[in-house]
C-alpha cells in the first residue's frame, strides 16, 4: 500500500513551490510584522486568483471540488513560506463550518465569496477565560479573544450561549455590522508572537447573528471542526518544520569553525537527525489525518490528534533547534529563523494547547473501545 500523494497532486504541490518561491519572498514576510493588522497582504488576492481557497469547496458553491488532499497539498507549502495570509481562518475554519453545518441557503450565500477570497471569514471560539458570548433575540453580546485574522475578517463563525444555557454556533457578518454601528462590533488588535496571523480581541454589542444550521449538536459541530482544521493545521507545521531542517542544513554546511565546517561535529548531526526524524513522524501522522479526513471515516478524532500533536512538536522542535544552529546569527532580524520561531509558537495554540489534544486523543482512542464518551473540560469552556 502507498501512502503518498499521487501524480496530480505532486504537480499541485510543486507548481504552488514554484508561485510561492517567486510571490512570497521572506522579506515580504518580514515586511508584514510591521504592517498596518487592517491591510491584507497582496499574496491574497494572487492566492485567490489561482483559486486555492476554493480546492475543496464544491463546484456548486463557487469552489473547485478537488478535495482536501489538495487543499493538503496546498497548506504544505503555504507552512513553508510561513505565507502572511488569512488561508486558515478563513478556509479550514470558516469556510469548513459553513460546508459541514451551515443551512443550504448559508451555503449558497456565503461560500462563492470565501472560495474566490472576495469574503474572509474566521473562526471564534475560544474559551480562555474571558466573558461569554450569549445570543439572545437574533443578536449576540459579549467578547472572543484571540481570533485569528479578526482583524481582516468580514464573518465571523461564533461560538455562543443562550439564556437557557445552550450552545450554539452563530454566523455574524462583522464588516456589515461596524458599518450599520461601529458600536456592535468592536476590534482590538492583539499583540501576538506572530503578528502576521493579526490575532484580535471582537466585542460584540447587540450584533445581529444567525444561527449556523438547525443549531443542534453544536459541541459535536465545534468538536469536528476543530479536528478538520487539525489535520490541514498539521501539514502547514509539518512544510515549516520540514523548511527549518532545510535552512539548518545549509547553514553548517557552509558555517565553518577550527578550520572545518560545522555540520562535521557529531552533536549537530544529531540535533539534524533528530529534526528529520520528528519531521518524517509527524508525516507519517499528517497522512494517517488526511486519509481520515478525506475519507470521511470515523477515526477522525484518533487521526487529528495524533496529527495535531506530532506536528506541533515537530516545528517546535525544528524551529528552536534550527535556531541554535544558526548560532548567534540566528538570533537576528535579517536571518529567517525568527519567522519560524513566531509562527511555531502561534500555531501551537491556534486550535487549543499540546495537553488539550491529548486529554483529547485519550478521550477519542477510549470512544473507539466503547468507553463511555464524555465532553473534555477543555472544550465545555468555549
Amino acid at each position: 500500500m502507498k501512502f503518498d500523494f499521487d501524480e496530480d497532486q505532486r504537480f499541485i504541490r510543486n507548481d504552488a513551490r514554484r508561485f510561492l518561491a517567486d510571490r512570497c519572498p521572506m522579506e515580504d514576510v518580514r515586511q508584514h510584522l510591521s504592517s498596518d493588522p487592517r491591510v491584507i497582504s497582496p499574496l491574497w488576492r494572487e492566492i485567490c486568483e489561482l483559486g486555492w481557497p476554493g480546492a475543496a469547496i464544491p463546484e456548486a458553491y463557487g469552489g473547485l471540488g478537488m478535495g482536501y488532499l489538495e487543499l493538503c497539498v496546498l497548506a504544505e507549502e503555504l507552512g513553508r513560506v510561513v505565507a502572511p495570509v488569512p488561508f486558515s481562518s478563513s478556509i479550514y475554519l470558516a469556510a469548513e463550518a459553513i460546508l459541514q453545518y451551515g443551512s443550504e441557503e448559508q451555503k449558497q450565500h456565503y461560500l462563492p465569496g470565501l472560495a474566490s477570497g472576495e469574503i474572509v471569514g474566521t473562526l471564534a471560539w475560544s474559551g480562555s477565560g474571558e466573558k461569554a458570548v450569549v445570543l439572545e433575540g437574533g443578536s449576540i453580546t459579549g467578547a472572543k479573544r484571540p481570533v485569528a485574522g479578526g482583524t481582516l475578517a468580514d464573518i465571523a463563525v461564533v461560538s455562543a450561549v443562550t439564556p437557557e444555557d445552550k450552545h450554539v454556533l452563530v454566523l455574524v457578518e462583522l464588516a456589515e455590522s461596524a458599518a450599520a454601528s461601529g458600536k456592535r462590533v468592536q476590534r482590538e488588535t492583539l499583540k501576538s508572537a506572530d503578528p502576521s496571523v493579526r490575532n484580535a480581541q471582537l466585542t460584540f454589542d447587540n450584533c445581529p447573528a444567525q444561527i449556523l444550521g438547525n443549531g443542534e449538536d453544536s459541541w459535536g459541530a465545534l468538536r469536528g471542526l476543530l479536528d478538520r482544521a487539525a489535520v490541514l493545521l498539521a501539514f502547514e507545521q509539518i512544510g515549516g518544520a520540514d523548511r527549518c531542517l532545510e535552512l539548518a542544513v545549509d547553514y553548517v554546511k557552509e558555517r565553518k569553525t577550527f578550520g572545518r565546517a560545522v555540520g562535521s561535529y557529531q552533536a549537530v548531526k544529531h540535533k539534524l537527525a533528530r529534526m528529520y526524524a520528528q519531521n518524517e513522524l509527524a508525516r507519517s501522522n499528517a497522512y494517517y489525518g488526511a486519509w481520515a479526513l478525506a475519507s470521511g471515516s470515523e477515526e477522525l478524532p484518533i487521526a487529528a490528534s495524533a496529527a495535531r500533536i506530532s506536528a506541533t512538536e515537530c516545528f517546535e522542535f525544528a524551529a528552536r533547534e534550527g535556531l541554535h544552529l544558526h548560532g548567534g546569527m540566528g538570533y537576528t532580524w535579517e536571518v529567517d529563523c525568527h519567522l519560524y520561531l513566531k509562527r511555531s509558537r502561534d500555531l501551537a495554540l491556534r486550535l487549543g494547547g499540546l495537553r488539550q489534544w491529548k486529554e483529547k486523543l485519550v478521550s477519542a482512542t477510549l470512544a473507539a473501545t466503547s468507553s463511555p464518551a464524555t465532553t473534555p473540560t477543555w472544550l465545555a469552556n468555549s
